[in-house]
């Protein structure tokens, strides 16, 4: 027979105390089971635990907060491109991948038969210049000399002249007595007419002699033959033509290895196309990229411990931090985020940190560009500043090889000149 649901209440709430009752019992018996000794080692556990966890804290608190760390970090370096300065075929490769390569060190060979006849010919063009110009200055005691006598020669026909105005006036004073004939009269006039066509063309004669002789001391006053300009400018083009001799041979900027090979025997190339990249290692830095709330206590200067994943955590590097990123890596980018466009979702941004590495470590342990690196940055000191305050007077990176290559055109510019001028080159 069925109980009423008031019955059934009146069950359960008779039987809830008995099984509170029940419980309490069973917890009285649980704990006079429990000995003294299990007590004990409930407390220290319990104890230990508690002091672990305050230790932790401190050490977070004392330790952790005063570095800050990242495994977004890579190695980077000057990477440099080994272009062509003129166009030429490629005759001979002195350069793979890999291997070593010393600073001067010739690497691409291009035919240089187009660089020799150009040299020659500007050889040949120096020389006749300074021929040239050489009968310039002689040309200028040969017109004084013409000026001399055109000079000469006015003054030859302003004495006739004077001699024949003489004559003609004394024929006129005695002709009014009948001593002299209308004829001889005017053969005098005419001995006077002539003696000043004469004079005149020898003023003009005179005048374009100066003229002549200024126009050509023009072109070498003040100067020298082997400072003249036309001189100057034929041995420019000598110089440049010894250029393109000497940029047939494509020198290595620096010492270091050769990566990415692209270049092949018998290639037409063209100037400014990459032939190979050279890559030093000694000159190597890393780049951190940090998250925007990791910055705020990193400064310049602070010192860095890092680790390269290619020899894990037996070897650790020194740095120092030497300058902070300007914008962040999406700003930077080549298609950098559009945040007005409506669909923004805000992204955690990374700014990259550079670090300088021990030069002395990172030749004992090389390392190669691209690498990743764990990087802590001692963030304890926050004296430094946050930007880098002084700016470079020095090159960063420098290189003596190019200049050079124009020591041997100064020596046969001297010689073509002193050949040309009839006397040893000094």
């Amino acid at each position: 027979m069925a109980q009423s649901p008031s019955t059934a209440n009146q069950g359960a709430a008779a039987a809830a105390p008995a099984a509170a009752a029940s419980g309490v019992q069973i917890e009285t018996a649980v704990s006079r089971r429990m000995s003294p000794k299990r007590k004990r080692a409930l407390t220290a556990v319990l104890s230990v635990v508690l002091l672990a966890g305050i230790c932790w804290g401190l050490y977070d608190y004392f330790v952790l907060s005063h570095f800050e760390d990242t495994d977004n970090a890579y190695v980077q370096g000057n990477v440099i491109q080994i272009t062509p300065q003129i166009g030429g075929t490629v005759t001979a490769i002195f350069a793979d991948e890999t291997e070593p390569v010393q600073a001067g060190q010739t690497l691409v060979q291009l035919d240089p038969a187009d660089a020799r006849v150009a040299l020659a010919q500007a050889e040949a063009a120096l020389g006749q210049t300074v021929r040239q110009v050489r009968t310039l200055y002689v040309n200028n005691a040969s017109l004084g000399a013409q000026v001399k006598l055109r000079e000469a020669d006015a003054a030859r026909a302003r004495t006739q002249l004077a001699s024949a105005q003489q004559d003609l006036q004394r024929r006129q004073g005695l002709s009014g007595g009948g001593a002299v004939s209308q004829e001889e009269l005017s053969h005098a006039r005419d001995q006077v007419a002539a003696a000043q066509s004469a004079l005149d063309a020898a003023l003009a004669g005179a005048v374009a002699a100066r003229e002549q002789l200024s126009s050509n001391q023009a072109l070498t006053d003040g100067t020298q033959v082997e400072q003249h300009p036309s001189v100057q400018a034929a041995a420019a083009k000598l110089r440049e033509a010894w250029l393109a001799v000497q940029r047939t041979e494509l020198p290595a900027p620096v010492s270091g290895y050769i990566s990415k090979r692209s270049v092949q025997l018998g290639q037409r190339v063209a100037p400014g196309v990459p032939l190979m990249t050279l890559v030093p290692l000694d000159q190597l830095w890393v780049d951190a990229n940090f998250k925007e709330n990791q910055l705020r206590d990193i400064r310049v200067g602070q010192p860095v411990t890092l680790v390269a994943d290619i020899y894990g955590g037996k070897v650790e590097y020194s740095g120092k931090v030497i300058g902070l990123g300007i914008s962040t890596g999406a700003a930077s980018s080549l298609l950098p985020a559009q945040n007005a466009t409506g669909n923004w979702i805000k992204v955690v941004q990374r700014v990259p940190v550079r670090i300088a590495l021990d030069a002395a470590q990172v030749k004992q342990h090389p390392l190669r560009v691209g690498l990743s690196m764990l990087v802590k940055v001692d963030v304890a000191d926050r004296s430094g500043a946050e930007l880098t305050a002084v700016a470079r007077t020095e090159p960063m990176a420098q290189t003596q090889v190019f200049s050079r290559a124009d020591e041997g055109a100064e020596a046969l510019v001297r010689k073509i000149i002193a050949q040309n001028m009839g006397r040893a080159a000094s």
